[in-house]
């Protein structure tokens, strides 16, 4: 008993001085507003990206050479139609021209506008209508064909105000739906992902820097290799909640100010165990996702002595953690496919596949043996990565060659003078 304290204390202080090393310092405040500066330059280009589209909306057209009774019909008939789109699904602006002599070089010519982008164009007798569109027209050359069977049938019933009037109730759903699960379930994995992307990956560097500077000499002879690793593992785990902390913290403040129309969008979004249970879950499987990238990402690192090392490290270690995303992905979207067994059964992707499940399935066994199974996994990763420092950094030969006794120089006897 005393030893497994001595072993706490001394992963704990471990633990400790590189949590102190890493808050107390300028940079940390760069770092923890980096995601400030992600959504900003996000906000910026979605900016640019809205406008953009905007401003191409805005010169998208639909033509229908017509003129008299039939085109204020098809006015009216389209007015009705375009209530059933979404707002950013609807057609383009329909615009309505009288017919020439020449109602086909009419219509060729009016593609070749400079004002205005046209996507398709409508002529002739509605009973057979000919519809010129463009290569990505095609749903436009669809909405034509129908608003020509429209516009007739409103002929045949002589009125284009509509037939019936529906009275329209709304009804709260009791929970969640299934596609709210799935949809919940991505939304799972790729929040763990891009958390786990953003703070598991600064536990590469550590030990390449206690190498540089020689101090991982004197921990390696003063505590256990192992309580070395695990408590260098626990102080950048304590960095990365802090950092969970403060944003936690604003995101929940954020969304409180947030109009209602956004909250009652997600309305139908929920996980099968429950917001509560989820939300345990999920940061249990953050804990394990940042233990077992971590302790795989300081496995690595400790192998690299220089700078160019750790940056040749980088790309296979964001292949590592984009796979497994993509393994949980998939797993996610067919929750009760081999692939998500596979997927919950593999330990690097196992946390990332379980909060797939909890928003998937309501039962919670499984998650309590997915938890233990991860928690293994992250024990036998620490120490496969403390032996294989101690064996191929920390010893610069095999224990037998340098144990053997360096062999003694005959002497040479030397003429007396």
């Amino acid at each position: 008993m005393s030893s497994l304290a001595r072993l706490v204390r001394q992963t704990m202080t471990i633990a400790r001085r590189d949590f102190v090393a890493t808050v107390f310092t300028p940079t940390f405040l760069l770092f923890l507003f980096a995601p400030l500066m992600m959504v900003g330059f996000g906000a910026i280009g979605g900016v640019g990206a809205a406008s953009m589209s905007k401003s191409g909306d805005d010169k998208a057209r639909i033509v229908i050479l017509s003129g008299g009774e039939q085109a204020r019909a098809a006015i009216a008939v389209d007015r009705q139609l375009r209530d059933v789109f979404r707002e950013r699904e609807r057609p383009p602006q329909l615009v309505v021209e009288a017919p020439s002599a020449n109602p086909q070089a009419q219509a060729r010519a009016i593609f070749e506008r400079r004002n205005i982008d046209t996507y398709a164009v409508m002529y002739g007798p509605l009973q057979r209508p000919q519809i010129l569109h463009s290569v990505n027209g095609t749903r436009s050359a669809s909405y034509l064909a129908e608003l020509a069977d429209q516009v007739l049938r409103a002929q045949r019933a002589g009125t284009t105000a509509p037939l019936s009037e529906a009275t329209k109730t709304v009804i709260a759903r009791p929970g969640s739906t299934s596609s709210g699960h799935g949809q919940a379930a991505f939304f799972a994995v790729t929040a763990l992902f891009m958390v786990s992307l953003l703070l598991a990956g600064q536990v590469v560097g550590t030990m390449a820097e206690e190498r540089s500077n020689k101090v991982i000499e004197i921990l390696a002879a003063a505590v256990p290799l192992e309580s070395v690793f695990f408590g260098k593992l626990l102080g950048m785990f304590g960095v990365a909640l802090l950092f969970l902390g403060f944003w936690g913290t604003v995101a929940v403040n954020v969304t409180t100010l947030l109009p209602t129309r956004i909250a009652t969008a997600f309305i139908d979004v929920g996980p099968a165990v429950g917001l509560p249970m989820f939300g345990l879950l999920f940061f249990a499987y953050f804990v394990m996702a940042y233990m077992l990238l971590g302790a795989v990402f300081l496995g690595l690192g400790a192998q690299a002595s220089t700078q160019r090392e750790l940056q040749m490290l980088s790309l296979p270690i964001t292949i590592f953690q984009v796979a497994m995303f993509g393994f949980a992905s998939a797993a996610a979207a067919q929750p009760d496919s081999w692939v998500a067994t596979a997927a919950e059964a593999f330990p690097f992707s196992s946390p990332f596949a379980m909060v797939a499940r909890a928003a998937n399935a309501p039962e919670l066994l499984p998650h309590l043996l997915a938890l233990a199974w991860q928690a293994l996994w992250v024990a036998v990763t620490i120490t496969i990565a403390a032996r294989l420092f101690r064996r191929g950094v920390l010893q610069s030969g095999s224990p037998k060659l340098r144990l053997r006794k360096r062999p003694v120089e005959p002497a040479i006897d030397k003429p007396v003078s």
